[in-house]
């Protein structure tokens, strides 16, 4: 839809031809002496071409004039309505990356990939579906640290969890520190909203803040817990000459700890041993903390005044030049009929 954000300015239009029925007051000037008035009487034989002129430099100063009023009404498109995410929760999501998430114990399509992989693709869907949730990303290993603060931007939250390598953090596994850096950047935000999902596959083996002590700051300040222990509970390993056999790569995992930290936050413990568990738990994860219906619309809206503005500035070099080249013409041929004459 067109509209103008100040149309009355387009009221100034005929102010041009005000000024020009304005008469113009005469001044009484001395009689001079014409010794070439044949001459003179010469060129007002060509009044005509000179009127013709003359009108043609009025139009092209109204259509410049025009065309400023109109770039300073401001045109503006304005598009179809748009719907925004009204304010849903502030959801951290803080992911292990320590040197275990390499074990390959996951299965996409039947190809083996590694822990992380498979974090990636489940939590990288679980991001793009939180269309109302102002979403951040804390990565933790040896050390824990804010990968993306908060942010309606999904799209990057989801990119630099897709760019996470595994060791980026250290290889040790630091749950408590995670807890607490994402306590500290949850606090500041309203109670009913305050969400953390933590993905981990082993037991708190660094860090100043036990996993514990943690849950407890977090539940002073009103965060919920989700947690989730992720890894296959069974494996086979070739041990070379002694030939394959069954371990289990998840028995560092400590699941009372994960259970407690959920249950004294009033979130829930889940235990994923696959891909499709996995996916299964985001899916209730999205049931529990459900998606915000409402929303915002808004119409985004285009400025157009610079299209009126450079036609203007187009006539006011084009005009000028326009007249050059005309008078470069009339001397041009004055010049070859003095020289003809001559010849003559």
């Amino acid at each position: 839809m067109f509209e103008m954000q100040w149309p009355w300015l387009l009221a100034l239009a005929p102010l041009p031809l005000l000024i020009m029925l304005i008469p113009a007051q005469k001044k009484e000037e001395a009689a001079l002496r014409v010794p070439f008035f044949n001459r003179v009487q010469h060129i007002q034989t060509h009044g005509h071409h000179t009127r013709l002129k003359n009108h043609g430099r009025s139009l092209c100063l109204w259509a410049i004039w025009l065309c400023v009023l109109l770039a300073a009404a401001n045109p503006q498109w304005i598009g179809e309505p748009i719907s925004m995410p009204n304010s849903g929760r502030d959801l951290l999501i803080a992911v292990d990356i320590s040197g275990s998430m390499k074990i390959e114990d996951m299965k996409d399509h039947g190809q083996p990939i590694n822990r992380l992989m498979a974090v990636k693709k489940v939590v990288g869907n679980f991001v793009e579906t939180r269309k109302s949730d102002r979403l951040g990303l804390v990565l933790f290993g040896t050390q824990a640290y804010l990968q993306a603060p908060l942010t309606y931007d999904r799209q990057t939250v989801n990119t630099l969890l897709q760019e996470t390598e595994i060791g980026f953090a250290g290889e040790n596994t630091s749950i408590g520190d995670a807890i607490g850096l994402a306590v500290k950047r949850l606090r500041a935000r309203p109670d009913a909203q305050r969400v953390l999902i933590l993905l981990t596959d082993g037991a708190n083996t660094t860090g100043e803040l036990q996993p514990l002590r943690a849950a407890e700051l977090a539940q002073q300040e009103h965060v919920k817990i989700y947690t989730i222990g992720f890894g296959a509970d069974e494996m086979i390993v070739d041990n070379g000459f002694f030939g394959p056999r069954k371990v289990n790569p998840s028995q560092d995992l400590d699941e009372p700890t994960m259970r407690g930290i959920a249950e004294k936050t009033g979130g829930h413990y889940f235990r994923a041993k696959n891909l499709e568990e996995l996916t299964e738990i985001h899916q209730e994860l999205n049931r529990l903390e459900p998606i915000e219906s409402e929303q915002e619309m808004f119409r985004p809206v285009k400025d157009l005044f610079y299209w009126p503005l450079t036609l203007a500035m187009l006539l006011s070099f084009a005009w000028p030049i326009i007249n050059i080249l005309k008078n470069r013409g009339v001397l041009l041929n004055k010049v070859n009929t003095t020289k003809n004459g001559v010849a003559q």
